[in-house]
Formats: C-alpha cells, sequence, structure tokens
C-alpha cells in the first residue's frame, strides 16, 4: 500500500490514481455548498439512480428539487413550479395532467425513446414538453434552470 498523494489515505498506487484521485478532484471542483437561488422544480422519479442524478446536478447548480416516488404524491403538491416527470412510470400522465391543471404550472416528461404510445398519449394530454431519456439527460441543467 501507497500513501495516495491527493491525501493521506494509502490504497495501492494504480487504485489512487485511477479513481481516488480523479473523484477527489471532482468532488472538490463542484463547491456542493447549497445556494439555491431558482425557483424550486419537483421530481417525480421512481428510479433512485436517475432521481440521484437530477438531485445532484441540481445541487451543483443551485436548484432546490423535491423529490417524489408516487404520482398519488402530486395530489398533495399546490405549488405553482415546474414538474419533471418520468413518464413510464404508470399513473404518472395524468397525475401530471392534474397537476398542471390544479397549478397553471409548467411539465416536463421524459421517456424512453422507443416507446411512441407513451410519447403520443404525454403529448395528447396536454404535457408541455416531452423528451427521449437521452436528450433529457443531455439537457438536464438547461431543464433545472428553466431554459
Amino acid at each position: 500500500m501507497t500513501a495516495c498523494p491527493a491525501n493521506s489515505d494509502t490504497m495501492s498506487g494504480e487504485l489512487c490514481r485511477v479513481i481516488k484521485r480523479p473523484h477527489i478532484e471532482r468532488i472538490s471542483s463542484l463547491n456542493l455548498r447549497p445556494r439555491f437561488t431558482l425557483p424550486p422544480v419537483l421530481v417525480l422519479v421512481r428510479d433512485l439512480i436517475f432521481a440521484s442524478r437530477i438531485s445532484v446536478t441540481a445541487q451543483a447548480i443551485g436548484v432546490e428539487i423535491k423529490q417524489l416516488r408516487d404520482p398519488a404524491m402530486l395530489a398533495a403538491e399546490n405549488a405553482d413550479r415546474r414538474l419533471i416527470v418520468d413518464l413510464n412510470q404508470g399513473g404518472a400522465i395524468d397525475a401530471a395532467v392534474e397537476w398542471k391543471k390544479r397549478t397553471g404550472g409548467e411539465v416536463i416528461g421524459f421517456v424512453a425513446h422507443v416507446d411512441a404510445d407513451t410519447i403520443r398519449r404525454a403529448r395528447d394530454a396536454g404535457i408541455d414538453h416531452v423528451l427521449p431519456r437521452s436528450r433529457f439527460v443531455a439537457e438536464l441543467e438547461s431543464l433545472l434552470r428553466g431554459r
């Protein structure tokens, strides 16, 4: 075991070079102190890994989010803000449309690009922005900022 050049932790030199050091540099460059300056965003995503990705991006750019995992939880949300929703969740389209009617907020939905039926249903139902998952990921920061 050798000392890691980034700190005093010990690990194999190869691990330190490949994993530890870039990880430390990336985390320290994010400056993750909360500094919420943009309007809050509701996030209805059941997938924990994807929700985590949204959360980290939001925190890095100073956007407060409130995460929901169940479409039924939208009924209790009355704030006029934006909603990001995984449209592949059962009941998500109907819950998002009801929330939009009640609050007047903007709905941004993402869906698997091969799910043409869900894309069509979401657009017909009145979801403001329906994006394939890959495009959503590519534009996540600007979507959280409100474009």
